[in-house]
Protein backbone atom coordinates (compact mmCIF):
# COMPACT_ATOMS: atom_id res chain seq x y z
CA UNK A 1 0.00 0.00 0.00
CA UNK A 2 1.34 3.32 -1.31
CA UNK A 3 1.42 6.18 1.74
CA UNK A 4 1.00 9.65 0.79
CA UNK A 5 -0.01 12.53 2.93
CA UNK A 6 -3.73 12.93 2.33
CA UNK A 7 -3.39 16.89 2.49
CA UNK A 8 -0.50 16.75 -0.55
CA UNK A 9 -2.68 15.18 -2.81
CA UNK A 10 -5.76 17.48 -2.22
CA UNK A 11 -3.53 19.73 -3.00
CA UNK A 12 -2.13 18.59 -6.12
CA UNK A 13 -5.40 17.19 -7.39
CA UNK A 14 -7.01 21.03 -6.47
CA UNK A 15 -3.89 22.34 -8.87
CA UNK A 16 -4.18 19.53 -11.55
CA UNK A 17 -8.43 21.77 -12.04
CA UNK A 18 -6.69 24.79 -11.87
CA UNK A 19 -4.02 24.19 -14.47
CA UNK A 20 -6.63 22.16 -16.33
CA UNK A 21 -9.14 25.07 -16.36
CA UNK A 22 -6.79 27.31 -17.57
CA UNK A 23 -5.94 25.84 -20.47
CA UNK A 24 -9.49 24.57 -21.74
CA UNK A 25 -10.54 26.79 -25.10
CA UNK A 26 -14.04 26.38 -26.82
CA UNK A 27 -12.17 25.79 -29.60
CA UNK A 28 -10.89 22.34 -29.01
CA UNK A 29 -8.62 20.91 -32.07
CA UNK A 30 -9.65 24.21 -34.21
CA UNK A 31 -7.12 26.27 -32.21
CA UNK A 32 -4.57 24.90 -35.00
CA UNK A 33 -4.10 25.63 -38.52
CA UNK A 34 -1.55 23.57 -41.17
CA UNK A 35 1.47 24.67 -42.66
CA UNK A 36 -0.41 25.22 -46.24
CA UNK A 37 -2.13 28.25 -44.74
CA UNK A 38 1.02 30.09 -44.03
CA UNK A 39 3.04 29.16 -47.00
CA UNK A 40 5.29 26.34 -45.27
CA UNK A 41 4.89 23.09 -46.17
CA UNK A 42 7.80 23.20 -48.51
CA UNK A 43 9.61 19.90 -48.29
CA UNK A 44 13.29 21.26 -47.68
CA UNK A 45 15.01 18.04 -48.74
CA UNK A 46 12.68 16.71 -52.16
CA UNK A 47 13.93 17.83 -55.64
CA UNK A 48 11.56 20.80 -56.54
CA UNK A 49 12.06 20.02 -60.15
CA UNK A 50 11.20 16.73 -59.75
CA UNK A 51 9.40 14.71 -62.68
CA UNK A 52 8.14 12.02 -64.14
CA UNK A 53 5.30 10.43 -66.66
CA UNK A 54 2.15 9.66 -65.35
CA UNK A 55 1.35 5.69 -64.93
CA UNK A 56 -2.08 4.10 -65.57
CA UNK A 57 -2.44 0.75 -64.13
CA UNK A 58 -4.35 -1.63 -62.18
CA UNK A 59 -2.84 -3.36 -58.70
CA UNK A 60 -4.91 -5.32 -56.52
CA UNK A 61 -3.84 -2.79 -53.34
CA UNK A 62 -2.42 0.97 -53.08
CA UNK A 63 -0.90 2.05 -49.94
CA UNK A 64 -1.11 5.83 -48.67
CA UNK A 65 1.95 6.70 -46.55
CA UNK A 66 5.29 5.37 -46.75
CA UNK A 67 6.44 5.63 -43.47
CA UNK A 68 6.36 2.52 -40.80
CA UNK A 69 2.65 1.68 -41.02
CA UNK A 70 3.04 2.18 -44.88
CA UNK A 71 5.93 0.12 -44.23
CA UNK A 72 4.64 -2.52 -42.37
CA UNK A 73 1.37 -3.10 -44.55
CA UNK A 74 3.45 -3.90 -47.26
CA UNK A 75 6.03 -6.25 -46.32
CA UNK A 76 2.94 -8.08 -44.94
CA UNK A 77 1.37 -8.44 -48.02
CA UNK A 78 4.64 -9.91 -49.70
CA UNK A 79 4.78 -12.29 -46.98
CA UNK A 80 1.07 -13.29 -47.66
CA UNK A 81 2.31 -13.44 -51.52
CA UNK A 82 0.61 -10.14 -52.92
CA UNK A 83 3.22 -8.42 -55.07
CA UNK A 84 0.63 -6.10 -57.11
CA UNK A 85 0.41 -3.33 -54.78
CA UNK A 86 1.52 0.63 -55.03
CA UNK A 87 2.81 2.65 -52.52
CA UNK A 88 1.94 6.28 -52.89
CA UNK A 89 3.94 9.24 -50.52
CA UNK A 90 4.31 12.65 -50.49
CA UNK A 91 7.96 12.83 -49.11
CA UNK A 92 10.44 11.78 -51.36
CA UNK A 93 11.51 8.95 -49.67
CA UNK A 94 10.55 6.21 -47.23
CA UNK A 95 10.46 7.15 -43.24
CA UNK A 96 7.14 8.98 -42.71
CA UNK A 97 7.46 11.18 -39.21
CA UNK A 98 11.52 10.47 -39.79
CA UNK A 99 11.66 11.55 -43.50
CA UNK A 100 10.56 15.17 -42.17
CA UNK A 101 11.60 15.00 -38.35
CA UNK A 102 15.51 15.84 -38.60
CA UNK A 103 15.59 18.62 -36.52
CA UNK A 104 19.04 18.36 -34.36
CA UNK A 105 18.83 16.26 -31.30
CA UNK A 106 15.64 14.62 -32.93
CA UNK A 107 15.55 10.48 -31.48
CA UNK A 108 13.02 8.31 -30.58
CA UNK A 109 11.43 7.82 -26.73
CA UNK A 110 10.86 4.10 -27.14
CA UNK A 111 13.81 1.42 -26.56
CA UNK A 112 15.33 1.07 -30.10
CA UNK A 113 14.87 -2.92 -30.03
CA UNK A 114 10.95 -3.17 -30.05
CA UNK A 115 10.85 0.65 -31.85
CA UNK A 116 12.69 -0.24 -35.23
CA UNK A 117 10.53 -3.27 -36.66
CA UNK A 118 11.65 -6.39 -38.57
CA UNK A 119 15.16 -6.40 -37.17
CA UNK A 120 15.18 -10.24 -36.97
CA UNK A 121 14.48 -10.14 -40.73
CA UNK A 122 16.80 -7.61 -41.67
CA UNK A 123 19.58 -8.58 -39.06
CA UNK A 124 20.42 -4.67 -38.22
CA UNK A 125 21.15 -4.01 -35.00
CA UNK A 126 20.90 -0.34 -33.71
CA UNK A 127 23.73 1.74 -32.49
CA UNK A 128 22.11 2.97 -29.31
CA UNK A 129 18.99 1.97 -27.12
CA UNK A 130 17.16 5.56 -28.27
CA UNK A 131 17.88 5.75 -31.82
CA UNK A 132 18.31 9.05 -33.56
CA UNK A 133 16.03 10.74 -36.26
CA UNK A 134 18.98 9.51 -39.01
CA UNK A 135 19.65 5.98 -37.67
CA UNK A 136 15.93 5.40 -38.24
CA UNK A 137 15.60 7.36 -41.48
CA UNK A 138 18.79 5.14 -42.74
CA UNK A 139 16.84 2.03 -41.17
CA UNK A 140 13.41 2.87 -43.24
CA UNK A 141 15.38 3.01 -46.03
CA UNK A 142 17.04 -0.60 -45.69
CA UNK A 143 13.76 -1.70 -44.99
CA UNK A 144 12.65 -0.06 -48.14
CA UNK A 145 15.96 -2.16 -50.16
CA UNK A 146 15.57 -5.00 -47.93
CA UNK A 147 12.00 -5.98 -49.22
CA UNK A 148 12.35 -4.65 -52.56
CA UNK A 149 9.65 -1.47 -51.73
CA UNK A 150 11.58 1.44 -53.77
CA UNK A 151 9.75 -0.72 -56.88
CA UNK A 152 6.65 -0.18 -55.71
CA UNK A 153 6.89 3.49 -54.54
CA UNK A 154 5.69 6.46 -55.98
CA UNK A 155 7.23 9.40 -54.22
CA UNK A 156 6.62 13.24 -54.24
CA UNK A 157 3.11 12.10 -55.09
CA UNK A 158 -0.21 13.36 -53.90
CA UNK A 159 -3.90 11.73 -54.33
CA UNK A 160 -6.44 14.06 -56.14
CA UNK A 161 -9.08 12.00 -55.57
CA UNK A 162 -9.92 8.56 -54.57
CA UNK A 163 -13.49 6.95 -55.95
CA UNK A 164 -15.00 3.95 -55.78
CA UNK A 165 -17.20 2.40 -58.59
CA UNK A 166 -19.48 -0.31 -57.65
CA UNK A 167 -19.85 -2.07 -60.95
CA UNK A 168 -16.22 -2.86 -61.63
CA UNK A 169 -15.99 -3.48 -57.40
CA UNK A 170 -12.36 -0.99 -57.48
CA UNK A 171 -11.62 1.81 -56.43
CA UNK A 172 -10.21 4.96 -59.20
CA UNK A 173 -7.68 7.26 -57.56
CA UNK A 174 -5.75 9.98 -59.68
CA UNK A 175 -2.86 11.89 -58.15
CA UNK A 176 -1.86 15.18 -58.51
CA UNK A 177 0.76 14.21 -60.89
CA UNK A 178 -1.69 12.78 -63.74
CA UNK A 179 -1.66 9.36 -62.55
CA UNK A 180 -4.56 7.13 -63.40
CA UNK A 181 -4.99 3.71 -60.56
CA UNK A 182 -7.68 1.48 -60.54
CA UNK A 183 -6.93 -0.87 -57.70
CA UNK A 184 -8.95 -3.59 -55.64
CA UNK A 185 -7.96 -2.19 -52.18
CA UNK A 186 -6.86 0.73 -50.41
CA UNK A 187 -5.41 0.48 -47.42
CA UNK A 188 -4.82 4.93 -45.74
CA UNK A 189 -1.49 4.53 -43.96
CA UNK A 190 -0.35 7.41 -42.79
CA UNK A 191 0.29 7.43 -39.93
CA UNK A 192 -0.08 8.43 -36.43
CA UNK A 193 1.84 12.09 -36.86
CA UNK A 194 2.16 13.52 -40.53
CA UNK A 195 0.60 16.16 -40.56
CA UNK A 196 2.22 18.89 -39.08
CA UNK A 197 0.16 21.53 -37.21
CA UNK A 198 1.01 25.23 -35.69
CA UNK A 199 -0.88 26.93 -33.48
CA UNK A 200 -3.51 29.84 -33.89
CA UNK A 201 -1.63 32.90 -33.30
CA UNK A 202 -3.53 36.36 -33.76
CA UNK A 203 -0.94 38.25 -36.17
CA UNK A 204 1.12 35.28 -36.74
CA UNK A 205 1.04 36.24 -40.77
CA UNK A 206 2.89 40.07 -39.73
CA UNK A 207 6.02 38.22 -38.44
CA UNK A 208 8.69 39.62 -40.16
CA UNK A 209 11.64 36.92 -39.04
CA UNK A 210 12.78 33.44 -40.11
CA UNK A 211 9.95 30.99 -39.40
CA UNK A 212 9.21 27.27 -39.83
CA UNK A 213 7.53 24.24 -38.25
CA UNK A 214 10.63 21.66 -36.56
CA UNK A 215 8.91 19.22 -39.64
CA UNK A 216 10.55 21.81 -41.93
CA UNK A 217 13.69 22.32 -40.53
CA UNK A 218 15.97 25.26 -42.58
CA UNK A 219 19.67 24.45 -42.27
CA UNK A 220 20.35 26.69 -44.59
CA UNK A 221 19.72 29.18 -42.14
CA UNK A 222 20.63 27.43 -38.80
CA UNK A 223 23.67 25.87 -40.62
CA UNK A 224 25.27 22.75 -39.08
CA UNK A 225 23.39 19.85 -39.62
CA UNK A 226 20.98 16.40 -37.38
CA UNK A 227 24.69 15.65 -35.94
CA UNK A 228 26.30 18.89 -36.64
CA UNK A 229 26.96 22.37 -34.47
CA UNK A 230 24.49 24.95 -36.21
CA UNK A 231 27.19 27.61 -36.46
CA UNK A 232 25.36 30.58 -38.23
CA UNK A 233 22.98 31.32 -35.02
CA UNK A 234 25.94 32.37 -32.74
CA UNK A 235 24.80 35.61 -33.71
CA UNK A 236 21.01 34.86 -33.65
CA UNK A 237 17.95 35.23 -31.25
CA UNK A 238 15.64 32.09 -31.48
CA UNK A 239 12.25 32.04 -30.34
CA UNK A 240 10.60 28.48 -30.22
CA UNK A 241 6.96 27.92 -29.19
CA UNK A 242 5.94 24.50 -27.55
CA UNK A 243 7.73 22.63 -24.47
CA UNK A 244 6.51 18.55 -25.92
CA UNK A 245 8.45 16.13 -27.16
CA UNK A 246 10.28 17.94 -30.23
CA UNK A 247 11.13 21.28 -28.27
CA UNK A 248 12.31 18.83 -25.62
CA UNK A 249 14.94 17.75 -28.06
CA UNK A 250 15.91 20.82 -29.87
CA UNK A 251 16.22 23.16 -26.76
CA UNK A 252 19.49 21.93 -26.06
CA UNK A 253 20.94 22.12 -28.90
CA UNK A 254 19.72 25.56 -29.51
CA UNK A 255 21.54 26.39 -26.35
CA UNK A 256 24.71 25.71 -27.70
CA UNK A 257 25.57 27.69 -30.30
CA UNK A 258 22.20 30.75 -30.53
CA UNK A 259 22.88 34.04 -28.68
CA UNK A 260 19.60 33.76 -26.87
CA UNK A 261 17.01 31.07 -26.89
CA UNK A 262 13.51 31.99 -25.38
CA UNK A 263 10.86 29.02 -24.74
CA UNK A 264 7.36 29.69 -25.26
CA UNK A 265 5.63 27.39 -22.78
CA UNK A 266 2.12 26.78 -22.21
CA UNK A 267 2.13 23.46 -20.55
CA UNK A 268 5.39 22.18 -18.79
CA UNK A 269 6.39 18.35 -19.96
CA UNK A 270 7.37 15.67 -17.35
CA UNK A 271 10.67 15.18 -17.98
CA UNK A 272 12.71 12.32 -16.64
CA UNK A 273 16.07 10.47 -16.97
CA UNK A 274 17.01 9.13 -20.24
CA UNK A 275 19.81 7.52 -19.44
CA UNK A 276 21.11 6.97 -23.76
CA UNK A 277 23.55 4.55 -23.60
CA UNK A 278 24.89 2.33 -26.67
CA UNK A 279 22.98 -1.41 -27.29
CA UNK A 280 26.35 -3.95 -26.60
CA UNK A 281 26.86 -6.16 -29.42
CA UNK A 282 27.76 -9.20 -27.31
CA UNK A 283 23.91 -9.21 -25.56
CA UNK A 284 21.84 -8.77 -28.83
CA UNK A 285 23.89 -11.79 -30.63
CA UNK A 286 22.75 -13.52 -28.14
CA UNK A 287 19.40 -12.97 -28.07
CA UNK A 288 16.93 -16.13 -29.24
CA UNK A 289 14.69 -16.52 -32.30
CA UNK A 290 11.50 -14.63 -31.59
CA UNK A 291 12.92 -12.03 -28.73
CA UNK A 292 11.81 -8.87 -30.70
CA UNK A 293 8.47 -10.16 -30.87
CA UNK A 294 8.70 -11.07 -27.30
CA UNK A 295 10.05 -7.69 -26.09
CA UNK A 296 7.37 -5.65 -27.78
CA UNK A 297 4.61 -7.73 -25.99
CA UNK A 298 6.50 -6.88 -22.58
CA UNK A 299 6.86 -3.81 -22.77
CA UNK A 300 3.10 -3.04 -23.82
CA UNK A 301 2.15 -5.48 -21.16
CA UNK A 302 3.85 -4.00 -18.24
CA UNK A 303 3.42 -0.60 -19.50
CA UNK A 304 -0.32 -0.95 -19.41
CA UNK A 305 -0.22 -2.12 -16.05
CA UNK A 306 -0.13 -5.79 -16.34
CA UNK A 307 2.29 -6.25 -13.03
CA UNK A 308 2.46 -10.08 -13.31
CA UNK A 309 5.08 -9.28 -16.21
CA UNK A 310 8.69 -8.92 -15.52
CA UNK A 311 10.29 -6.19 -16.87
CA UNK A 312 12.39 -6.88 -19.41
CA UNK A 313 13.31 -3.34 -20.33
CA UNK A 314 13.60 -1.42 -17.09
CA UNK A 315 13.60 1.77 -18.47
CA UNK A 316 11.44 5.22 -17.05
CA UNK A 317 8.57 4.45 -19.24
CA UNK A 318 8.28 1.01 -17.54
CA UNK A 319 8.72 2.28 -13.88
CA UNK A 320 6.18 5.35 -14.51
CA UNK A 321 3.35 3.42 -16.42
CA UNK A 322 3.59 -0.23 -14.07
CA UNK A 323 0.85 0.19 -12.28
CA UNK A 324 -2.43 1.93 -14.65
CA UNK A 325 -4.44 4.61 -12.63
CA UNK A 326 -6.54 5.30 -15.14
CA UNK A 327 -8.63 1.51 -13.77
CA UNK A 328 -12.15 2.60 -12.34
CA UNK A 329 -11.64 1.70 -8.52
CA UNK A 330 -14.11 -0.87 -6.88
CA UNK A 331 -13.57 0.15 -3.33
CA UNK A 332 -12.54 3.52 -1.14
CA UNK A 333 -9.52 1.92 -0.72
CA UNK A 334 -8.00 0.93 -4.14
CA UNK A 335 -9.23 4.58 -5.18
CA UNK A 336 -6.80 6.17 -2.69
CA UNK A 337 -4.56 3.46 -3.47
CA UNK A 338 -4.21 4.66 -7.41
CA UNK A 339 -4.75 8.71 -6.59
CA UNK A 340 -1.58 7.87 -4.16
CA UNK A 341 0.30 6.05 -7.22
CA UNK A 342 -0.65 8.44 -9.47
CA UNK A 343 0.92 11.28 -7.62
CA UNK A 344 4.03 9.91 -6.29
CA UNK A 345 4.90 8.58 -9.84
CA UNK A 346 4.45 13.12 -10.81
CA UNK A 347 5.64 14.18 -7.56
CA UNK A 348 9.03 11.98 -8.91
CA UNK A 349 9.04 14.29 -11.98
CA UNK A 350 8.54 17.50 -9.89
CA UNK A 351 11.32 16.64 -7.47
CA UNK A 352 13.54 16.38 -10.69
CA UNK A 353 12.99 19.82 -11.41
CA UNK A 354 13.92 21.09 -8.33
CA UNK A 355 16.83 18.76 -8.27
CA UNK A 356 18.17 19.73 -11.75
CA UNK A 357 17.20 23.84 -11.29
CA UNK A 358 19.20 26.43 -10.21
CA UNK A 359 16.47 29.20 -9.97
CA UNK A 360 13.75 28.62 -8.01
CA UNK A 361 11.02 30.44 -9.99
CA UNK A 362 12.16 28.86 -13.00
CA UNK A 363 11.91 25.48 -11.12
CA UNK A 364 8.08 26.33 -10.53
CA UNK A 365 7.27 27.04 -13.67
CA UNK A 366 8.84 23.79 -15.09
CA UNK A 367 6.77 21.48 -12.78
CA UNK A 368 3.92 19.62 -14.54
CA UNK A 369 0.49 19.83 -12.64
CA UNK A 370 -1.65 16.64 -14.39
CA UNK A 371 -1.71 13.09 -13.64
CA UNK A 372 0.60 10.69 -15.45
CA UNK A 373 -1.79 9.61 -18.24
CA UNK A 374 -2.54 12.89 -19.32
CA UNK A 375 0.26 14.05 -21.98
CA UNK A 376 3.40 12.02 -23.57
CA UNK A 377 6.30 11.43 -20.46
CA UNK A 378 9.21 12.98 -21.62
CA UNK A 379 12.97 11.52 -20.79
CA UNK A 380 15.64 13.59 -21.49
CA UNK A 381 19.03 14.10 -19.82
CA UNK A 382 19.94 17.53 -21.21
CA UNK A 383 16.73 19.84 -21.76
CA UNK A 384 15.77 20.78 -17.64
CA UNK A 385 19.68 21.49 -17.21
CA UNK A 386 19.54 24.15 -20.46
CA UNK A 387 17.36 25.68 -18.49
CA UNK A 388 20.61 27.05 -15.87
CA UNK A 389 22.50 28.53 -19.11
CA UNK A 390 22.50 32.39 -19.03
CA UNK A 391 21.61 32.10 -22.80
CA UNK A 392 18.17 30.13 -22.08
CA UNK A 393 14.76 32.02 -21.21
CA UNK A 394 11.86 30.27 -19.77
CA UNK A 395 8.58 32.75 -20.96
CA UNK A 396 5.90 31.04 -19.45
CA UNK A 397 2.59 31.90 -20.69
CA UNK A 398 0.74 30.46 -17.65
CA UNK A 399 -1.49 27.97 -19.52
CA UNK A 400 -2.52 30.54 -22.05
CA UNK A 401 -0.26 29.74 -25.29
CA UNK A 402 1.15 32.36 -27.13
CA UNK A 403 -2.33 34.80 -28.38
CA UNK A 404 -0.69 37.83 -30.28
CA UNK A 405 2.36 38.28 -32.36
CA UNK A 406 3.79 41.29 -34.39
CA UNK A 407 6.15 41.72 -37.34
CA UNK A 408 8.94 41.15 -34.52
CA UNK A 409 7.95 38.20 -32.35
CA UNK A 410 5.86 36.69 -29.87
CA UNK A 411 3.63 39.21 -27.50
CA UNK A 412 3.36 37.45 -23.74
CA UNK A 413 1.55 39.81 -21.19
CA UNK A 414 1.93 42.68 -23.26
CA UNK A 415 5.99 42.46 -23.29
CA UNK A 416 6.98 42.02 -27.14
CA UNK A 417 10.06 39.53 -27.81
CA UNK A 418 11.49 40.48 -30.68
CA UNK A 419 13.50 37.11 -32.70
CA UNK A 420 15.53 36.34 -35.50
CA UNK A 421 13.89 32.73 -36.01
CA UNK A 422 11.18 31.66 -34.66
CA UNK A 423 10.66 27.78 -34.48
CA UNK A 424 7.45 26.18 -34.02
CA UNK A 425 7.41 22.73 -31.92
CA UNK A 426 3.89 22.48 -32.17
CA UNK A 427 3.23 18.73 -33.39
CA UNK A 428 1.13 17.10 -35.34
CA UNK A 429 -2.59 16.43 -35.84
CA UNK A 430 -3.73 13.17 -34.43
CA UNK A 431 -7.33 13.43 -33.18
CA UNK A 432 -8.68 15.87 -36.29
CA UNK A 433 -10.79 14.24 -39.08
CA UNK A 434 -9.35 11.63 -41.34
CA UNK A 435 -10.31 13.97 -44.34
CA UNK A 436 -8.17 17.02 -42.99
CA UNK A 437 -5.23 14.26 -42.79
CA UNK A 438 -5.89 12.39 -45.68
CA UNK A 439 -5.67 15.85 -47.72
CA UNK A 440 -8.67 14.43 -50.13
CA UNK A 441 -11.81 13.08 -49.93
CA UNK A 442 -12.78 9.38 -50.72
CA UNK A 443 -16.04 9.04 -52.77
CA UNK A 444 -17.71 5.71 -51.40
CA UNK A 445 -20.96 3.72 -52.66
CA UNK A 446 -23.44 5.92 -53.93
CA UNK A 447 -21.31 9.23 -53.98
CA UNK A 448 -21.49 9.30 -50.56
CA UNK A 449 -18.36 11.36 -49.60
CA UNK A 450 -16.37 10.39 -46.77
CA UNK A 451 -16.46 14.14 -44.84
CA UNK A 452 -20.50 13.88 -44.90
CA UNK A 453 -20.35 10.00 -43.63
CA UNK A 454 -17.88 11.00 -40.78
CA UNK A 455 -19.34 14.61 -40.20
CA UNK A 456 -19.37 14.14 -36.83
CA UNK A 457 -16.44 11.81 -36.25
CA UNK A 458 -15.70 8.31 -36.97
CA UNK A 459 -18.11 5.58 -37.92
CA UNK A 460 -16.35 2.08 -38.11
CA UNK A 461 -15.79 -1.34 -37.14
CA UNK A 462 -12.52 -1.92 -35.05
CA UNK A 463 -11.02 1.39 -36.01
CA UNK A 464 -10.39 -0.07 -39.62
CA UNK A 465 -12.98 -0.43 -41.97
CA UNK A 466 -16.34 1.79 -42.76
CA UNK A 467 -19.98 1.44 -43.97
CA UNK A 468 -20.50 2.64 -47.68
CA UNK A 469 -16.18 2.70 -48.48
CA UNK A 470 -15.86 -0.81 -49.77
CA UNK A 471 -12.61 -2.09 -49.28
CA UNK A 472 -10.79 0.53 -47.82
CA UNK A 473 -8.65 0.18 -44.81
CA UNK A 474 -7.74 3.10 -42.14
CA UNK A 475 -4.68 2.59 -40.02
CA UNK A 476 -5.77 4.71 -36.82
CA UNK A 477 -5.63 4.19 -33.36
CA UNK A 478 -8.87 6.38 -33.56
CA UNK A 479 -11.84 3.46 -32.48
CA UNK A 480 -8.80 0.93 -32.73
CA UNK A 481 -5.84 -0.13 -30.25
CA UNK A 482 -3.19 2.22 -28.53
CA UNK A 483 0.08 1.65 -27.24
CA UNK A 484 3.12 4.07 -26.00
CA UNK A 485 5.07 1.87 -28.72
CA UNK A 486 3.39 3.17 -31.56
CA UNK A 487 5.19 0.68 -33.95
CA UNK A 488 3.95 -1.82 -31.80
CA UNK A 489 0.28 -0.95 -32.78
CA UNK A 490 1.11 -0.16 -37.10
CA UNK A 491 2.00 -3.52 -36.77
CA UNK A 492 -1.09 -5.36 -35.36
CA UNK A 493 -3.05 -3.35 -37.55
CA UNK A 494 -0.87 -3.96 -40.72
CA UNK A 495 -1.68 -7.86 -39.76
CA UNK A 496 -5.18 -7.43 -39.42
CA UNK A 497 -5.66 -5.53 -42.46
CA UNK A 498 -3.22 -7.78 -44.65
CA UNK A 499 -4.95 -10.46 -43.41
CA UNK A 500 -8.52 -8.95 -44.75
CA UNK A 501 -6.89 -8.47 -48.31
CA UNK A 502 -5.44 -12.02 -48.42
CA UNK A 503 -8.93 -13.57 -47.26
CA UNK A 504 -11.03 -11.61 -50.26
CA UNK A 505 -8.55 -12.83 -52.62
CA UNK A 506 -8.47 -16.69 -51.50
CA UNK A 507 -12.69 -16.58 -50.96
CA UNK A 508 -13.20 -14.76 -54.20
CA UNK A 509 -14.45 -11.88 -52.07
CA UNK A 510 -15.10 -9.02 -54.55
CA UNK A 511 -15.84 -6.50 -51.75
CA UNK A 512 -15.69 -5.77 -47.62
CA UNK A 513 -17.30 -3.29 -45.58
CA UNK A 514 -18.73 -2.50 -42.46
CA UNK A 515 -22.41 -2.84 -41.55
CA UNK A 516 -23.75 0.17 -39.87
CA UNK A 517 -25.28 -1.66 -36.75
CA UNK A 518 -21.22 -3.15 -36.50
CA UNK A 519 -20.24 0.35 -36.38
CA UNK A 520 -22.83 1.19 -33.75
CA UNK A 521 -22.27 -2.16 -31.75
CA UNK A 522 -18.67 -1.18 -31.65
CA UNK A 523 -18.40 2.55 -30.65
CA UNK A 524 -20.86 1.20 -27.74
CA UNK A 525 -18.41 -0.94 -26.84
CA UNK A 526 -15.91 1.31 -26.75
CA UNK A 527 -17.83 3.53 -25.07
CA UNK A 528 -19.01 1.06 -22.27
CA UNK A 529 -15.14 0.05 -22.01
CA UNK A 530 -13.82 3.74 -21.65
CA UNK A 531 -15.42 4.62 -18.81
CA UNK A 532 -12.60 4.67 -16.70
CA UNK A 533 -9.83 6.43 -19.21
CA UNK A 534 -13.04 9.28 -20.21
CA UNK A 535 -13.34 9.80 -16.04
CA UNK A 536 -9.24 10.19 -15.83
CA UNK A 537 -9.32 12.54 -19.03
CA UNK A 538 -11.61 15.06 -17.28
CA UNK A 539 -9.06 16.08 -15.02
CA UNK A 540 -6.16 16.16 -17.43
CA UNK A 541 -5.09 19.67 -18.81
CA UNK A 542 -5.52 19.69 -22.91
CA UNK A 543 -3.45 17.59 -25.23
CA UNK A 544 -3.61 15.90 -28.53
CA UNK A 545 -4.59 12.42 -26.37
CA UNK A 546 -7.90 14.13 -25.12
CA UNK A 547 -8.74 16.38 -28.67
CA UNK A 548 -7.58 19.03 -26.65
CA UNK A 549 -10.01 19.03 -24.07
CA UNK A 550 -12.65 19.20 -26.26
CA UNK A 551 -16.60 17.88 -25.40
CA UNK A 552 -17.77 17.73 -28.58
CA UNK A 553 -19.35 14.26 -30.56
CA UNK A 554 -16.29 14.44 -32.65
CA UNK A 555 -14.30 13.69 -29.41
CA UNK A 556 -16.31 10.78 -28.31
CA UNK A 557 -16.44 9.09 -31.42
CA UNK A 558 -12.53 9.17 -31.30
CA UNK A 559 -12.36 7.06 -28.68
CA UNK A 560 -9.81 4.08 -27.98
CA UNK A 561 -10.04 0.56 -27.63
CA UNK A 562 -9.04 0.78 -23.53
CA UNK A 563 -6.35 -1.07 -21.46
CA UNK A 564 -3.31 -2.92 -23.16
CA UNK A 565 -3.00 -3.14 -27.16
CA UNK A 566 -2.67 -6.90 -26.79
CA UNK A 567 -5.99 -7.30 -25.65
CA UNK A 568 -7.09 -5.34 -28.64
CA UNK A 569 -4.64 -7.26 -30.87
CA UNK A 570 -5.94 -11.07 -29.01
CA UNK A 571 -9.76 -9.52 -29.89
CA UNK A 572 -9.14 -9.07 -33.48
CA UNK A 573 -7.62 -12.38 -33.48
CA UNK A 574 -10.50 -13.92 -32.17
CA UNK A 575 -12.89 -12.36 -35.02
CA UNK A 576 -10.49 -13.81 -38.15
CA UNK A 577 -10.43 -17.13 -36.32
CA UNK A 578 -14.25 -17.18 -36.18
CA UNK A 579 -14.13 -17.03 -39.75
CA UNK A 580 -17.71 -15.33 -40.17
CA UNK A 581 -16.97 -11.72 -40.67
CA UNK A 582 -18.90 -10.79 -38.35
CA UNK A 583 -20.56 -7.18 -38.71
CA UNK A 584 -19.34 -7.12 -42.52
CA UNK A 585 -20.88 -6.72 -45.86
CA UNK A 586 -19.75 -9.00 -48.12
CA UNK A 587 -20.16 -8.98 -52.20
CA UNK A 588 -18.81 -12.12 -53.58
CA UNK A 589 -16.75 -12.19 -57.38
CA UNK A 590 -19.67 -12.30 -59.68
Amino acid sequence: MTSTDPSSLAAAKARYDDERAKRVRDEGVGQYHSLNEYQLDQDPWADPNFTRDPIIEEVEVVILGGGFAGMLAATDLLRRGITSFRIIEKAADFGGTWYWNRYPGCMCDVDATIYLPLLEETGYMPTERYASASEIFAYCQLLGRHFGLYEHALFQTEIESLKWDDDARRWDLVSKRGDQIRTQFFIAAGGLMHKAKLPGIEGIELFEGKAFHTTRWDYDYTGGSPTESMDHLRDKVVGIIGTGATSVQVVPQLARTAKEVYVFQRTPSAVGVRAQMPIDAEWFRSLPAGWQQERMRNFTEVVTGNTEEVDLLGDGWTAAMRVDTQTIPTTDEQRAELESIDFEVMEGFRRRVDEVIEDKETAEKLKPWYGKHCKRLCFHDEYLQSFNLPNVHLVDTDGRGVREMSAAGPIVDGKEFPLDLLIFASGFEVTTGLVDRLGFDPVGRDDVLLSERWHDGTHSLHGVITAEFPNLFVVSFIQAGFGLNFVHFLSESANHITWLIKHCLTEGIASIEATVEAEDEWLQTLWKRSGAIAQYNKTCTPSYGNSEGARTMLAARGAVYPGSLMAYAALLDDWRNAGTLEGTRVVPNS
